[in-house]
């Protein structure tokens, strides 16, 4: 994995969650608890990580 991306992981639910975080969730590709994903580090991703930073765990690729 390169520089320039975050490895994100899913660590709460979403069950209960409002459709706007869902929605922000599956679109970087976590549906699961414990799902890691691999985005791109930009503004979008991070603008993304903003909405849900409560539900998800961020490092460095």
């Amino acid at each position: 994995m390169a520089n320039g991306t975050l490895k994100i992981k899913l660590v709460k639910g979403l069950a209960g969650r409002k459709a706007p975080q869902i929605a922000t969730a599956y679109s970087l590709g976590l549906r699961k608890i414990g799902q890691v994903t691999v985005q791109p580090d930009n503004e979008a991703t991070k603008g993304k990580i903003a909405k849900i930073s409560h539900l998800v765990e961020v490092t460095n690729a």
